[in-house]
């Protein structure tokens, strides 16, 4: 949990149950991890932090507007954190909608206090590592965007496994233009190994093929 610590995940904790929120909230701090409660639904979709990192533990039956109407309204303006949704009246039926709605979990009052708490964790970790890959993917496409043409040319073509001769005769340059191109590109790029390069950019290099070609 060390990459979730360092970003401080908070949990949002929404239940009418006043009794309910105090003890999971005591639960899941013996963790680490902070909690936010919640007992008006309109106010946890009106006020929560959509960018923080962390989860949502989400009781189905509340009064006003059910735990599935939330959860679909999270799903609709694309919240990121995982959702995981308590019951103490589940049915295969609701347990089916909650998962075709997009919750990560679906579990039953009296929750288990090892399965809420694992289920939390594997949340947050899971949540930690989608905002980092997204990180990623926006930083490479920054920096590829700061490619030249020429650049971008040798890049797709290291990508399908062209040597620098064989880039040179494709693009009529000299062996010595080629490795210039291509020292300017791991710079650029930051990437620290072929592999790396490949890995982070092949995808930016086929979409910018299928871009053209279309």
């Amino acid at each position: 949990m060390n990459a979730s610590e360092t970003l401080s995940p908070t949990i949002h904790l929404l239940d009418d149950d006043e009794a309910v929120r105090e003890s999971l909230a005591l639960l899941i701090g013996t963790v680490g991890l902070r909690v936010q409660t919640w007992g008006d639904p309109q106010a946890f979709l009106a006020q929560f932090d959509r960018d923080g990192i962390g989860a949502i533990v989400l009781d189905v039956r509340m009064p006003g507007i059910s735990g599935l109407s939330v959860l679909d309204n999270l799903m609709e303006e694309g919240v990121d954190q995982p959702v995981i949704m308590l019951t103490g009246h589940g049915t295969v039926d609701m347990c089916r909608r909650a998962f075709k709605a997009g919750a990560a979990e679906f579990l039953e009052k009296p929750v288990n206090d090892e399965a809420l708490l694992e289920a939390l964790q594997n949340a947050v970790r899971q949540h930690v590592r989608s905002r980092q890959r997204h990180e990623a993917d926006r930083s490479a496409r920054e920096r590829y965007a700061q490619l030249s043409e020429r650049e971008r040319e040798v890049l797709g073509l290291i990508v399908e496994g062209l040597t620098n001769k064989e880039i040179g005769r494709a693009l009529t340059l000299s062996p010595r233009t080629v490795e210039t191109h291509r020292a300017n590109l791991f710079g650029k790029l930051q990437a620290p190994s072929l592999a790396q390069l490949i890995r982070h950019y092949a995808a930016l290099v086929d979409a910018q093929d299928v871009g053209g070609a279309a």
